[in-house]
């Protein structure tokens, strides 16, 4: 299979995973990336089965609205049951590096009010230890040197991302050469830094499911 049938049937094994649990009250969140795309069109054929969605960025908004599925503002909704969107990596206890989008921050706050984070991903995303792809930081554009010296001080080395703007309006530094070995605390450390919005380590509120889209077909993973 290439990578974008795994892509896909990670996304319809989502939907198929949340459908029985879905009514007309139901609002889901969901994601940002190719794998979330790919989610989002499964989810379309389905979309009279719930009320609506919350988007993790703006254009995931856009795509959930080309659908005609409803999207809410989060402060309108207290908790989601369920949060589906991809990982730039993940490990066996589903730490995950997300970011490669400079959704990171909305996604962070998306999976925090939601009950069951469900990460959909290719075979190759699973690596034994987090840190081969870049960790994103997203970063106030002013503290953009501070940030990147004590990220140094940290192990890593620190590349401004040029032209990414989020959509918060904040700048990315990606941080090469890490081997995460505990990504509950560096996450901490990180956040801690003056000037630091929020960085790609979802370990401190990990995925609670990995569907994983290998060529023997998708494999479920548990926290």
């Amino acid at each position: 299979m290439t990578q974008d049938q795994l892509k896909q049937a990670v996304a319809q094994a989502a939907v198929d995973f949340i459908l029985p649990s879905l009514d007309a009250k139901s609002i889901i969140g969901v994601g940002t990336g190719s794998t979330a795309n790919c989610f989002i069109d499964a989810l379309a054929q389905h979309k009279t089965a719930f009320d609506g969605a919350v988007a993790s960025s703006e254009a995931t908004a856009a795509r959930l609205k080309g659908h005609g599925i409803p999207v809410y503002e989060l402060n309108t909704v207290s908790e989601l049951e369920f949060y589906v969107d991809g990982a730039d990596e993940s490990d066996e206890h589903l730490n995950l590096i997300k970011g490669g989008g400079a959704a990171l921050t909305r996604e962070k706050i998306v999976a925090a009010v939601t009950r069951t984070f469900i990460c959909i991903a290719d075979a190759s995303k699973l690596v034994p230890v987090l840190g081969a792809f870049p960790l994103p930081v997203e970063v106030i554009p002013m503290a953009r040197s501070h940030v990147a010296r004590q990220l140094v001080k940290l192990g890593g080395d620190p590349v401004y991302r040029e032209g990414v703007v989020t959509d918060n309006g904040n700048i990315i530094l990606d941080v090469h050469n890490l081997q995460i070995t505990n990504p509950v605390e560096l996450e901490a450390q990180i956040n801690a830094i003056v000037g630091v919005v929020t960085n790609g380590l979802f370990a401190a509120r990990p995925a609670d499911l990995l569907l994983l889209g290998t060529s023997e077909g998708v494999k479920t993973l548990k926290a």
